[in-house]
């Protein structure tokens, strides 16, 4: 593994997932019963060997720093490198980036103190599992300027996406930024591979012409540049933009295939919580769900992902729903396509519905 350094955005396209960001950045937002989503970028690149990352943050990120605290769940404490948490804004303002771009260059002061050669800029809003030292040997192998990582999936409605074309040997000849045309598409997930100096330079000739889109400014124009590649991620890969994609990939843990796929040759780290083992009463039932530590069931629970300290009370039903921590359901209740946000109490006898494409959203702390 070449000498690479990381750069997240925990608090990148915040926009797309209105209800889960008020009071969170997206990289803090819950997933699977004891994870955040933050934790697939930061177990990907110390998985691939990478010590040193810079945590790029914005608004509303306590619930972020209490997750990540010192790095130590990551093995990222350390003297030397280990997490860093950049501010949300240059050396030289005062104000909040706007854009990608202006987020970058908030990490030059972080990049011309590493000493690695290379850097690894990742998104914090998706599910998936891939070895960062491949794409630096495929970047190294190809003496590539940026190699861009890309999953094949069908084009949906999204805020802000980018698509891609290769040739045979990979490297991108067309670039579309919010393309018209449907289909199967080599979607961009905003995974990219450079030269760290390579990078600096690019930052710095950007502001110099008055650029103000990553994509448009500089991936765009780039093709005709820059040596450009193209590197496919296999396997599973969803991007958190909506709170119906949230609710699709958290359902998708309940498919054993895709759980192990997730989960299963390489961890995927998180802060540890100490809590007693989840308790079942002698009348609950409960039928192909994930059910975290702490958790309290007396009533029927199928298809469902339950976060720590969850309480279900005698004679409710709750199915298809996503429940955070420490929410209460009463007694005699009948949930179905929820997803509710943490210390929410939903008292007895309340019947709460929603549906696949758009779930029942309860905000965090509700008494419904």
């Amino acid at each position: 593994m070449a000498s690479t350094v990381g750069v997240i955005f925990s608090s990148i396209n915040e926009e797309n997932l209105p209800e889960l960001t008020k009071l969170r950045s997206i990289g803090s937002i819950p997933y699977g019963g004891r994870y955040r989503l933050v934790d697939f970028a930061l177990s990907n690149m110390v998985n691939s060997g990478i010590t040193t990352v810079g945590m790029i943050t914005k608004n509303n990120y306590q619930s972020l720093m209490d997750h990540l605290g010192s790095g130590k769940d990551w093995d990222l404490a350390r003297k030397e490198g280990g997490l860093i948490l950049l501010p949300p804004y240059s050396d030289e303002t005062e104000f909040l980036y706007k854009n990608r771009l202006e987020a970058l260059k908030g990490t030059v002061s972080f990049l011309r103190k590493a000493k690695e050669d290379f850097v690894v800029i990742a998104d914090s809003d998706a599910v998936y599992k891939l070895d960062y030292s491949k794409v630096i040997e495929y970047h190294v192998k190809n003496n590539a300027d940026i190699t861009m990582v890309y999953h094949e999936h069908e084009v949906k409605k999204s805020h802000y996406y980018i698509t891609f074309e290769t040739n045979k040997e990979g490297r991108i000849t067309e670039l579309d930024i919010n393309p018209l045309a449907d289909g199967i598409k080599k979607n961009y997930i905003n995974v990219m591979v450079a030269r760290t100096s390579f990078l600096l330079r690019l930052i710095q000739n950007a502001f110099q012409h008055g650029y103000t889109s990553f994509g448009k400014d500089i991936l765009s124009p780039g093709i005709k540049t820059y040596k450009m590649y193209g590197y496919k991620l296999e396997g599973y890969y969803e991007n958190i933009d909506s709170l119906s994609s949230y609710f699709k990939s958290n359902y998708d843990l309940l498919n054993k295939d895709i759980r192990n796929e997730i989960f299963g040759d390489r961890d995927v780290y998180t802060k540890v919580n100490d809590s007693a083992p989840a308790k079942f009463a002698p009348t609950a039932k409960v039928k192909n769900s994930l059910v975290a530590d702490g958790c309290l069931i007396e009533g029927t629970v199928e298809n469902c992902i339950l976060f720590r300290g969850v309480k279900i009370g005698k004679g409710s039903v709750v199915k298809n729903c996503i429940l955070m921590s420490e929410n209460i359901i009463g007694e005699n209740c009948n949930l179905a396509y929820v997803v509710s946000d943490k210390d929410s109490v939903i008292r007895d006898n309340r019947v709460l519905a929603g549906c696949e494409l758009q779930p029942y959203f309860i905000n965090k702390g509700s008494l419904i």
